[in-house]
């Protein structure tokens, strides 16, 4: 057998180096743990609460220094809003809605009868 040889030039090696961050990089996780309890608030959809409380808890652990101290608001405070999500979404369940407890009627009822003339 050949000896193998290596090819392989030292002098040609480029050491990595990370490319440096735009300030104006949005961070997508924290974007979507404070987007998704709003949207889960207003469509009552359990799923996406709960969707939203692990993107805000991903969000709120993987949180570095830089972002705590540039962003407008703590990472918990989007995991409280994902948990008040859950709750509007579970609420029904909780408090149940009173059916036909309105005093002006609901408006579908027929009309009252006419008195003779």
């Amino acid at each position: 057998m050949a000896s193998k040889k290596d090819l392989r030039r030292f002098d040609l090696i480029v050491p990595y180096q990370e490319p440096a961050k735009d300030k104006n990089d949005t961070d997508m996780s924290s974007t979507m743990a404070s987007t998704l309890p709003m949207a889960a608030i207003f469509t009552r959809n359990k799923m996406i609460g709960w969707v939203a409380v692990v993107f805000s808890i991903q969000s709120w652990l993987a949180e570095t220094a830089e972002q705590k101290q540039s962003s407008t608001t703590p990472a918990f405070f989007s995991v409280g809003m994902a948990l008040m999500s859950l709750v509007v979404g579970y609420m029904p369940l909780l408090l149940p809605p009173q059916q036909g407890r309105v005093l002006g009627g609901s408006g579908t009822e027929a009309p009252a009868a006419a008195p003779p003339s």
